[in-house]
């Protein structure tokens, strides 16, 4: 019986991070696939179309890309718990905050599965499209992806499929990953699911997770005859960002009838005034929350619309070119597994071990911070940046690879070629998958 071949190496980061998959598929040119849209999201072209990664990966035509999500088989549902397992591991049982929401892209015509005239947020209006439900995590200002649905609007079912309103789909979501063994300290989403009640609501109760929803202006509890709503006074308190800078911000209690466990607050920045832009309306389930903490709280909710801006913007969620879900939840799948490879990167998410001063891999790496455009912050799209940085010597090889062939001109292509070595000194953040560690112990 012939050995299957071993997959070609791309970036050492990259191989990696994705050897904690490749036991999902079962043809080494599935896994070369898997590992090239990896290094084609997170590359810096500006559409993460199949051609164009194609290139920056070095492949004539992008042939296998596109049979890699459309018949290639391989399970979404295996990577995703895979990929879930991974962040588990990493996070060690610590508690996150999780942020529901959803995200939505404009589709022309009706080709495309559950594509129908509905609201888009991010648009901020009704568009013929696509919306998913989205479930992110935050850990000391870092976010990483958990898991998506897409919605299915009642006009556009399938055979086998159910109609859940987007809170149905959220609170079913929140179920999943809690028995998988998320522990949760924060739950945060928008007044849709702040005002779905039985859909959304009941569940976090019934879960017993705190939470801060936005809810509308005109929210309205039912109260006996004798009592009222009553509003407390406005206090000042410092509205703290993800960059450390502040902004004044006022905030007052809305009190229905008796103080409850779930409190009411309105938030804003000009209490006399009251803008529409820049005025909210937040219901709290926190034990013992002080006034001063609810925005700020609140405000960690800005993280998942970061979160999908880089999803987009950065790795592109919205630049599928296919139109059956099941192709579409792979792409997504995939997106979301990018996204969760630069973040391990950061040492809030996944600390990084420290490697000894006359260690050569660590000399090497230590220079990478020379380059001009190297990023000592250390946020997600810092990391991403440089990331990218130690990506661009493979993917300009590969684009100038077919000039070479034209005017070979050995020198360049053996300086590239030490130049992709010396990347490959920086490891990929990610623990040895459990099953490889103990095929490690027992050849030991």
């Amino acid at each position: 019986m012939t050995e299957p071949r071993p997959a070609q190496a791309t970036v050492k980061f990259v191989d990696d991070y994705c050897q904690w998959y490749q036991s999902l598929f079962p043809e080494v040119r599935s896994f070369e696939a898997f590992k090239h849209l990896h290094i084609g999201m997170i590359s810096d072209i500006k559409r993460k179309s199949l051609p164009a990664i194609a290139k920056v990966v070095g492949l004539d035509q992008e042939q296998s890309l596109h049979h890699f999500l459309t018949t290639s088989p391989w399970k979404v549902e295996q990577l995703r718990q895979q990929r879930l397992k991974l962040i588990l591991q990493v996070l060690g049982g610590r508690e996150i905050s999780l942020i529901i929401d959803e995200t939505g892209d404009r589709k022309k015509g009706n080709d495309t599965d559950y594509v129908k005239r509905q609201y888009i947020g991010n648009l901020g209006k009704i568009e013929n499209g696509i919306v998913a439900v989205t479930a992110y995590g935050v850990i000391d200002k870092i976010t990483f992806p958990l898991t998506f649905e897409v919605y299915k609007p009642k006009e556009r079912l399938q055979d086998g499929d159910k109609y859940l309103s987007k809170p149905e789909i959220a609170a079913q979501i929140i179920r999943e990953l809690q028995a998988l063994g998320f522990r949760f300290k924060l739950v945060l989403a928008d007044s849709l699911y702040g005002e779905s009640g039985s859909n959304f609501i009941d569940v976090l109760y019934e879960l017993k997770l705190p939470f801060v929803v936005a809810i509308r202006s005109n929210h309205a509890v039912l109260l006996p005859k004798e009592q009222r709503v009553r509003c407390n006074r406005w206090r000042e308190f410092e509205r703290i960002f993800s960059d450390g800078t502040t902004q004044q911000r006022y905030i007052r209690e809305i009190i229905f009838g008796k103080r409850r466990a779930t409190q009411f607050w309105e938030i804003t920045t000009d209490p006399k005034t009251l803008p529409k832009n820049s005025t909210w309306y937040v219901m709290t389930h926190v034990a013992e929350i002080k006034y001063h903490q609810v925005g700020n709280l609140y405000g960690l909710r800005n993280w998942v619309e970061y979160g999908l801006k880089q999803s987009k913007n950065e790795l592109g969620w919205a630049d599928f070119r296919v139109t059956s879900y099941a192709q579409i939840q792979k792409w997504w799948e995939i997106v979301m597994s990018a996204y969760l490879l630069v973040s391990l990167h950061s040492d809030s998410l996944y600390p990084q071990p420290n490697f000894q001063e006359d260690n050569p891999p660590s000399v090497v790496v230590k220079k990478f911070s020379l380059h001009p455009w190297w990023n000592e912050e250390t946020g997600w799209k810092n990391l991403l940046n440089n990331l990218r940085l130690i990506l661009q010597p493979f993917a300009l090889f590969n684009l100038i690879r077919p000039w070479l062939k034209v005017f070979p001109i050995p020198a360049l292509s053996l300086g590239f070629s030490r130049l992709i070595a010396l990347m490959n000194y920086f490891h990929g953040a990610v623990p040895i998958p459990l099953q490889m560690q103990d095929s490690l112990f027992s050849a030991a």
